[in-house]
C-alpha cells in the first residue's frame, strides 16, 4: 500500500495519512527520472546557466546523484553490474594515481575534480536509464537541450553580429560538438514535424559555427544512418533542401557579414592546422616521456611550453585539441588503454543491442551520435563534456534492459 494509517475521511484519504515507503520511493523514482533528463538537457546550456549563477550548471547532475543515492539506499539495491562499470572504476583508479603523483601541478587538482564527476554521473546514468528513466525520454531531452542551444546561438548570431555561432559556449567548435552529437538522435523521436524542425535547427546551428571537425563528424554520422537505413533518402534530401534555402536567405539578407565570417574562418583555419600539429606533437612527446601515469590531469597545459619548445609564444597553456592524445599524455598508456576500451566496449555493446532488440532505431541513432563524438574529438578535447559519457551510459543501460527482459522471458512460469 502506498499510504498507511487511520480511517478514511470525507475526502477518501486516510485520516492523518502519511507517505508510506512505496509512496516515498515512487516520488524519488519520479524525481530521478526528471533529474536524469534535466542533466542531459542542461549540458549544452552550461554558459547560460553560469551567467545566472556560478554553480547552477552543476545543479542538475549533483541533485541527480543525491536523489539516486537516497533512492537506492531506501531500496537497499546496488546498481546492476555491467562491464562498463569495471572500466570506469579502473579508469578512476588510474586517474587518482596520476593525480597523486602530479598533485603539485597547478592544474592537477582542478582537472581531477573535472574528471571524477563524469565517471560518477556515467555510473548513475547507467543505473537510472536501465531502471527509472525511459531511454527515449533521455534522448528527447538531449535533443531538446541542443535545440535550445542552437536557437540561442543563431539568435546571437543575428542580434549581436557575430561571425560564428557560439551561443551558450565560448568556443563555436564546442557548440558544433554538442549539436552534431544530438542531431542523429532526432531519428529516434518518430514525430515527423518535430523531428524535421529539430533536425533543421541543429544542422543550421552547426553550420553557423563553421566547424570543419563538426562537418566531418556529421558526415560520418549521416553515413551510418544511411547505411543502417534509419534515414530515408527523401527525408535527407528534404533536410538538405531546407538548409539550402536557409543558406540562400543568409546570402541575400546578410551577404557582407557572411563573407566576412568566411574570410575570418579561412584565416583561422590555416592557423589552427599549424597550432594543432604543434600540440599533437607535444602530446606525443609527453606520452613517450611519461608512459606509465602520464603528466597528470591538466598536465598537458602545464607542460606544453617545454614540450613544444615554446612554439606558441602567445598561448602557453592550451588544450591538445585531440581528446585521445590529451588523455594519453595526461593519464599515460594505461589510462588511454582504459579510455579506448570504454569506447570499444560501448561500440560492441551497441551493436549487440541493435541486433537483438525488437526496436533497433533508437540504438542506431545512439550509434550514429557516438560516431559523431568520436570523429569530432579527433580535433577537440571533449572528455570534459557530457555527450560522450551520456552515450556510454545509454548504451550500457539499453544492454541491461535487454538482458533483464531476456531473463524474464526465459524464466520458468509458475504453474
Amino acid at each position: 500500500m502506498p499510504w498507511r494509517s487511520g480511517a478514511s475521511g470525507a475526502s477518501g484519504r486516510p485520516v492523518g495519512w502519511v507517505a508510506g515507503p512505496a509512496g516515498v520511493e515512487g516520488w524519488l523514482a519520479g524525481l530521478v527520472r526528471v533529474l536524469a533528463c534535466a542533466t542531459v538537457f542542461a549540458a549544452p546550456l552550461e554558459g547560460y546557466l553560469l551567467q545566472v549563477h556560478g554553480h547552477l550548471a552543476k545543479a542538475p547532475s549533483a541533485l541527480l546523484v543525491l536523489a539516486w543515492a537516497v533512492l537506492r539506499a531506501r531500496q537497499r539495491r546496488a546498481p546492476e553490474p555491467h562491464p562498463a562499470h569495471v572500466v570506469l572504476v579502473a579508469l578512476a583508479v588510474v586517474l587518482l594515481a596520476s593525480w597523486a603523483v602530479h598533485a603539485g601541478g597547478p592544474f592537477a587538482t582542478g582537472y581531477a575534480v573535472r574528471w571524477l564527476p563524469f565517471l560518477l554521473i556515467t555510473v548513475v546514468l547507467i543505473d537510472v536509464v536501465s531502471r527509472e528513466a525511459p531511454l527515449r525520454a533521455v534522448l528527447v531531452a538531449t535533443v531538446a537541450g541542443a535545440v535550445v542551444a542552437a536557437v540561442g546561438a543563431l539568435a546571437g548570431l543575428v542580434a549581436e553580429g557575430q561571425t560564428r555561432a557560439a551561443g551558450p559556449l565560448e568556443d563555436p567548435n564546442d557548440l558544433a560538438y554538442f549539436l552534431v552529437a544530438a542531431l542523429p538522435l532526432v531519428v529516434a523521436l518518430r514525430h515527423r514535424v518535430p523531428t524535421a524542425v529539430a533536425a533543421v535547427v541543429l544542422a543550421a546551428g552547426a553550420a553557423a559555427t563553421f566547424s570543419r571537425g563538426g562537418a566531418l563528424a556529421l558526415t560520418a554520422a549521416v553515413a551510418w544512418l544511411l547505411a543502417r537505413r534509419a534515414v530515408p533518402l527523401r527525408a535527407l534530401a528534404g533536410g538538405v533542401a531546407a538548409l539550402a534555402v536557409l543558406g540562400v536567405a543568409a546570402v541575400l539578407f546578410a551577404g557582407p557579414e557572411l563573407d566576412r565570417a568566411v574570410r575570418e574562418k579561412t584565416h583561422v583555419a590555416g592557423t589552427n592546422v599549424d597550432t594543432r600539429e604543434l600540440r599533437w606533437q607535444a602530446a606525443a612527446r609527453m606520452v613517450a616521456e611519461h608512459p606509465v601515469l602520464g603528466v597528470g590531469p591538466g598536465g598537458f597545459r602545464e607542460g606544453y611550453p617545454a614540450a613544444s619548445n615554446n612554439a606558441e609564444i602567445d598561448e602557453q597553456t592550451p588544450v591538445a585539441h585531440n581528446m585521445y592524445l590529451e588523455v594519453a599524455a595526461e593519464l599515460g598508456v594505461p589510462g588511454f588503454a582504459l579510455f579506448a576500451a570504454l569506447l570499444v566496449l560501448t561500440a560492441a555493446t551497441g551493436e549487440r543491442v541493435r541486433r537483438t532488440t525488437d526496436d533497433p532505431l533508437p540504438i542506431v541513432a545512439v550509434q550514429a551520435s557516438l560516431i559523431a563524438v568520436v570523429v569530432a574529438s579527433t580535433f577537440l578535447s571533449q572528455q570534459y563534456y557530457l555527450p560522450l559519457w551520456s552515450l556510454v551510459a545509454v548504451v550500457a543501460a539499453a544492454d541491461l534492459r535487454l538482458r533483464r527482459a531476456s531473463d524474464v522471458a526465459c524464466a520458468p512460469r509458475d504453474q
